[in-house]
Order: structure tokens, then sequence, then C-alpha cells
């Protein structure tokens, strides 16, 4: 572009900030006043960056209208104070610091506490005569002439003394002196001690004992120890926290627990084969000819007291004594022997193992002579053998009644009875736990699969007591227990194994329902297959994998087995008391449950009865199975008490007399209405309460006869009523959405706008208002980093070139010194020459 083309318009003033015309031009021009307004700006801030040119008052209060004057004077003159101080002690070294020597402060070895020394002068100390500085110091000749001239006076015929003779007198001088001041010292000493003596004597004469009232009024006006001090002086007394022993893994204490087990067994072993303790012992190893015993220690007293008796020596006697001591002995061992822990079976190995180790050459001459001295000994032995088994037999029937202290897992169900077969509860309970601890999965590898089938086994057990004529229910809820344990080791598998049976279960309940039209309620061990469920798994899951199958299994039964005999209703309120167990903590909504209660009361009704309510199956409005809870006989009502249903009537039940029947009925009825009272307490918070309940509430107070029936039922109808009574409706019923109509469909055409790419498309207001800010945000966007990019490109370049001018002044003044340099010795190399010449 041709510079003479260009118009510039000039402003008269420059205002930052504001953007006139004239600033947008021609890229020359644009870019030539950047690059002023940097210089203006920029520049000038760089430039200024490490300086301050702002004046602050800092002087204290000056602008504080609240302090008054002489506050601010004071506050002033503190400060000024302050800051001197710092100043003037900084370098002070002998203002509040404590000088030594040797470990002892200055100030008291100035004190003179300290007794000194004889031969150190204290006296005149830092002072020397003026005979002895002449002596030292004058080469003698000053104190020669003072001498010579005060005896000039009266003896002037005697001649002056020579040197050697001045410093003798001198020195006997200084030493009599020295004598002189060390007797002193002594006397002054001695006069102390004796001050000090006599101070003490007098001392206790003049001590003055406080009476002790004055005593008590000091001690009462002795302040109390705060809270915060008793405190913590209590934490002072406190016992602190010791590190308590490891707690050892699971399988560290079933190693344990497996050794105690084995121990014990093989303790039982021994005492029902009658193996005495002494002869467990270990043999006595070899000794060679070489050796010397170093090791030998007398473990009892042998010695004998000699004793004569008709000119002999008694021997008799003291055998007898020796002998009812090892009786005694002996007794003593075997009432301990059930207390004490036995010794492992490793005890019987051992010995085979020395047995076998032994040394055959020695045994050979060992059995000659045992020989030579066995016919000797047999008469002896004989007897004594006889007493030993007369003693032993009552152990080793002992041992043998004892439980045995380790178990195998057992591999079929027969040997998992037999195991079990004649044994009392506790035994049985013994026996499993015995089982599962020597046999822990952390013990061997195939243990784990060894206990899960004894879970399986075990659940078979309790179903085959469960069908007994007179089923054990003690015995089973016991057993629950060993199979809570197993079922908490392995999950999996007694999931499995339940599941298993709950589907045949199911299977049987579909099979009969195909072929008959009708099922009957499942066995004893069924149910208690549904308790046990219960309690080995959770029931408040949503979902699980064995208590939804038990659940749709128990709904099934109170909707499909129908009720014919008093033993189906028992079955069925067990079943709702399952029910209610398992819906405790979820409280989900079972209707099956509600329709058997509903059922249950209308049963309990005569039949020819006008209903205001409907009965679902399995109960029917008619027919020949009503009145199964109706009791007639007066006697029977008045001598009804409440109990407890048990369930092990409904095998014996038809052994029953005609008044426990009724009284049966009237215990099922009542065990109804207590149910009811429990289903309004947990489900009263749902929104159709009121009329889930509402044919029981009709059945209740409408026709249900409850003058007719005691005194104790009628309070439990009472409370069953009241119960579903006072439940407020808490919740509105469920009611459709309100909606706007929807319009008739009409035949009118359905403009759409055509897009066309490229345009900006109209739309409302607010929305290219929005639009136009977006665009607007984007461009002060782009222009405030391009604005930033320029100026830290400006910076870059300034900072270069304060760089490459320091350089180049380097440079110029390394040259001159270079310059100056070389003249120099050019300079001393010519004056060289010179002198060379010359």
């Amino acid at each position: 572009s041709n510079p003479f083309e260009v118009k510039v318009n000039r402003q008269k003033f420059d205002i930052l900030g504001r953007k006139t015309k004239n600033d947008v031009g021609l890229p020359g021009v644009s870019r030539s006043k950047a690059i002023k307004k940097r210089n203006q700006t920029l520049l000038k801030e760089y430039k200024e960056r490490e300086k301050t040119n702002v004046f602050k008052d800092k002087r204290f209060g000056e602008y504080n209208t609240k302090i008054t004057p002489e506050e601010k004077m004071i506050r002033r003159f503190a400060l000024e104070r302050q800051q001197n101080y710092g100043k003037k002690n900084m370098y002070n070294l002998n203002e509040d610091e404590e000088l030594t020597h040797y470990g002892q402060s200055l100030a008291e070895i100035e004190k003179l506490n300290d007794i000194v020394d004889s031969d150190s002068d204290t006296e005149e100390r830092g002072t020397l005569s003026a005979e002895l500085t002449a002596a030292h110091f004058g080469g003698g000749g000053g104190l020669l002439r003072k001498k010579v001239s005060s005896e000039q006076q009266d003896e002037e015929e005697e001649k002056p003394k020579s040197r050697k003779e001045l410093i003798e007198e001198m020195i006997a001088k200084s030493k009599q002196e020295k004598q002189e001041r060390q007797t002193r010292r002594e006397n002054t000493l001695e006069l102390t001690e004796k001050l000090d003596k006599d101070w003490k004597e007098i001392q206790t004469l003049i001590a003055h004992k406080t009476p002790k009232s004055e005593k008590k009024d000091k001690e009462v006006e002795k302040p109390k120890p705060d809270e915060y001090d008793m405190i913590v002086r209590e934490l002072g007394f406190e016992m602190k926290a010791k590190p308590s022993e490891r707690l050892k893994t699971e399988e560290e204490l079933a190693k344990e627990e497996q050794a105690r087990l084995q121990k014990l067994e093989a303790d039982r072993l021994r005492r029902m084969r009658g193996i005495d303790e002494q002869t467990t012992k270990k043999r006595p190893s070899h000794m060679s000819a070489d050796d010397l015993a170093d090791g030998f220690i007398l473990d009892k007293d042998d010695r004998r007291l000699l004793s004569y008796k008709d000119g002999k020596i008694n021997i008799e006697n003291e055998e007898e004594k020796e002998e009812a001591e090892e009786g005694e002995e002996e007794e003593e061992e075997g009432d301990n022997e059930n207390e004490e822990e036995s010794q492992e079976e490793s005890a019987s190995e051992n010995e085979e193992d020395d047995a076998a180790d032994s040394h055959s050459d020695l045994e050979s001459d060992l059995e000659s002579e045992e020989e030579a001295a066995g016919n000797k000994e047999e008469k002896k032995h004989k007897g004594n053998e006889s007493q030993n088994v007369e003693k032993l037999d009552p152990k080793r029937e002992a041992a043998k009644s004892e439980l045995p202290y380790t178990f195998a897992v057992p591999e079929s169900y027969e040997t998992f009875k037999s195991l079990l077969a004649g044994r009392t509860i506790e035994q049985q309970l013994i026996i499993l736990e015995r089982v599962q601890k020597c046999n822990h999965p952390s013990l061997a590898v195939g243990n784990k699969a060894k206990l899960e089938k004894l879970f399986g086994f075990l659940l078979e057990y309790i179903g085959e007591l469960a069908t007994l004529d007179l089923p054990e229910l003690r015995t089973i809820d016991k057993l629950v227990l060993p199979l809570y344990n197993l079922c908490q080791m392995f999950p999996e598998a007694a999931s499995d194994s339940i599941k298993f049976i709950l589907r045949d279960a199911a299977h049987d309940l579909e099979e009969v329902i195909e072929v008959k039209g009708r099922a009957t309620f499942p066995g004893l061990d069924t149910l208690i297959y549904l308790k046990i469920i219960s309690l080995l798994f959770p029931t408040s899951d949503f979902w699980h994998p064995v208590v939804t199958p038990a659940f749709m299994y128990m709904s099934q039964l109170l909707t499909k087995c129908r009720i014919t005999t008093l033993q189906d209703v028992i079955k069925g309120l067990f079943i709702c008391c399952l029910f209610l167990e398992y819906v405790s903590l979820s409280r989900r909504f079972v209707p099956e449950l509600i329709n058997f209660l509903l059922g249950v009361l209308h049963i309990s009704l005569p039949k020819n009865q006008a209903q205001g309510y409907t009965v679902v199956h399995p109960f029917t409005p008619v027919g020949k199975n009503l009145e199964l809870l109706l009791v007639c006989d007066k006697e029977d009502l008045k001598s009804w008490e409440k109990q407890n249903v048990p369930l092990s009537i409904v095998t014996r039940l038809k052994e029953t007399s005609k008044t426990e029947i009724n009284h049966i009925r009237l215990s099922c009825l009542a065990l109804c209405l207590d149910l009811i009272k429990k289903c309004a307490a947990l489900y009263e918070s749902l929104p159709s309460f009121h009329e889930i309940m509402h044919p029981v509430r009709i059945l209740l107070t409408q026709h249900v006869p409850v003058k007719e029936y005691p005194e104790k039922m009628q309070e439990w109808y009472h409370s069953a009523l009241k119960e579903l009574e006072n439940k407020v409706k808490h919740y509105t019923p469920l009611i459709c959405e309100k909606k706007k109509p929807v319009p008739l469909k009409q035949y009118t055409p359905k403009i759409v706008k055509v897009l066309e790419f490229g345009r900006k498309q109209a739309g409302s207001k607010k929305e290219q208002e929005r639009k136009q800010l977006i665009q607007r945000h984007k461009r002060e966007l782009k222009g405030a980093i391009r604005e930033i990019r320029k100026d830290n490109q400006f910076l870059a370049r300034m900072q270069l070139s304060e760089i490459m001018e320091r350089d180049s002044a380097r440079k110029r003044k390394v040259k001159e010194l270079l310059g100056s340099l070389a003249t120099q010795e050019g300079e001393w190399k010519a004056m060289k020459r010179k002198k060379w010449k010359s």
C-alpha cells in the first residue's frame, strides 16, 4: 500500500479503552496503533513491575477516632521501644546471658561462696607491689638507687647490697606475707564454722511450732482441687492397654481342636485296652561302655534306713511300705486320668518305631539275662498281674461306655443312622460336633464334600424323626443347631439340598392335583422343613433361591389343599403362622393368608346362617365339611382353657376323646383370632387395608356368636375386633390421574416448515437473543485469546531486546578491557627492551 494514500485521523486526546472510528483502518495503521498502545500500557507495567510508588501511612491509630490521643501516644511509644529493643540487643552478648566456666556460673563464682585454696591470693588481686614491679620490670636499678639514697642518710660508710641479696630479701618478705595471709584465712574459717554450730543450736530453741487450731484454719483455707485436676490425676492411675495375644485363624483353631480330640481318643483307647502309663513310657536308650553319665539326674531318694529286728536287718517292712505307697500313687493317677488330657495316638506309633530301631545285638544279650532271672520273678509277677487286672476292669468298662473323641464322616445314610442310633440327644449333638471338628474343610482336601453330604444326611434324619408315630420334635429342635452351623459353612450345598426337597414336594402336589383334581396337606416332615427354611435363610429378601420357592409352595398349599378334617385345619394354621414369620420384616402382602383365616372363621359357624361375605377356595359356602370348628357342648365350653396347639397332635388326634377334640377346636379358633390381630398390625399401612379386611370385620361383627364362647375367648375376640376398627384410614384410594380430554381427529393440513441449510432460521425472540449472545461470547472469547497471545509475544520481544542490550554492553566492556590489557602489555615489553639495550 502507498503510505501517501493512507489517511489517518488523529485525536486531540488519547483515552484508553475508547474505540473510535479511526482505530479501524488499514492493517499497517491498526498494527502501529496497537504497538503504540502496548508501549503506553503493557510496557509501562512491565518496567514498573517491581516498584512501589504508593505512599502508605503506617502510623498507629491515625485514622481511628475511637482511640484517645493519650492511648495513641502510649501505643506508639511501646511500638517504638519494641523496634529499637530488637535492633539494640541484636549483637549484645553480655545482656540476658549467663556466662559459665567449667559448667559453673561466673556470677556465682564471684560471690566467693566456695572455700578458697591456701595458695590462691584473694587479697590485693590484680595489684603488684612497687618493689616487685621495680625488681621484675625495672631491671633492679631503681630499687638499688632507692636503697642507696635511704641508707646514705643513716650509714654513709656501709657499702650498697648486691642484686642477689636484694632478690633474696624480696623472696623472704613475700613468703612471710603469704604465710600471714594464710593464718588469717584459717582463723576466719574457724570462726565461721563456730558461728554456724552456735546458730544451729540456737535455731532449735527459737523454732516456733504453730498450734493445731491455726493449722486447721490453714487447711480449711486450702482451695479444693478442680474437677479437671481430679480427672487428670485419675487418668494417671488408670490401667494402660496392653497388647493381647493374636487372634487365631479358623484353620489354626480347627487344627488345635483336632489335635485335642485325637489326644483324648488315644487316652480313651489306652484305658479301654487296659494299658498302664508306665508301659507306654519309652525304654531307656542304649548306653555304651564309654558313657560317663554326665546327664544323670536322681529323680527320687532310694536310700533306706537300716533297722534291725531280733538281730536281723528288717527288709520286709520297707517293702510293704513301698507297695502301699505305689498303691496310693496308682489310685491318685486313676482319679486324675479322667480330668487330664491323654496322650495322642502317636504314642503307640513311637513304641513301634522304637522297637524297630532298637539294637538287635544288645537285645539278644538282654534276653538271655532276662531268661535267667525270669524264673525267679515269675511268681511275683503273677500275683501283681491278678491285682492289676482287677483294678483296670472298671476303668475299661468306663472307657468302653465313653463316647469316642474322633469320628469319620459317614459315607452313607445307613452308617450315619447307625452312628446316632441308641444315643441320647446330648450324645448325638456331641457326635455331630466332633465329626465337624475332626473333619474341618481346612484340615484335608476332601473334607468339604464329606461335610456337604453330612448336611443332606442330617436333613433326611430330621424328616425320618418327623414321620414317626410319636414325632420327636424336641430332638429335631436340638438338631437344628448343627444344621445351622453346616449351612453357614456350605450355603450353596445347603440351598441345593433343600431346593431338591421343595422340588419333589411341589411335583408330588401337582401330580396329585392332575390325577384327583384335589390335594391334601403334606406330612409333618414337609411342614418342619418349611419351618427350618425360615431359620436357615433370610426371609426378608425380595427374591431368594430357597425362600421364594418355599413361599410359592406354601401359598399353593393354602389355596389347593381341601379342608376336610381337623388335622387339615391345624396344618393350615401352622402354615399361616409360618407366613407371618416369613413376612414379619418385609411386610409383604399375602392374600392367601387372609382368605384362609376368613375360611377358618367360616367353618366355626353353623351351616344355616345368612352370609354377607364370600368364601374362596378351598373353603365352600355349602358342603359336608362345614362346622369343623363348631362346638355346641356347653360343658366343654366352660372347661376350656387357652393353650398352645402342639404340632405333634396331628398324628394322635384319632386317639383323643371328644372333650379334648372340642378343646382343640376352641384353641384353633383362638389362634385364628390372634393371627387376625397380627395381620391387622402388620398390614395397617396398606392403602387398601379396609377393603382387604372388610369381609373379616363383617364376619366378626355380624355372624360370630360371641356370647356363647368362654370369657377368655371373648377377650381374644374383642381385642382382634378393636385392632381392626381402630386403624385410621391413612391413604386415599387409588384414582386415575386427571388429564385433558383428547381432541377429536380433524382433517386439517399439517404445515411443516422446510429447513434451508446455510441460513439462520427464524425463531422466537428469546431464541434469537440467546443465539446472538452465544455468537457474541464466541467472538469476544476469540478476540481475548488473540489479544493475550499478542501481549505475550510483545513481552517476549521486550525481554529479548533487554537481553540483547545486556549482551552487547558486556561484549563492549570485554573488548575495552582486552584492548587496555594489550596496550599495557605493549608498553611493558617496550620498557623491557629499553632496559636490555641500556
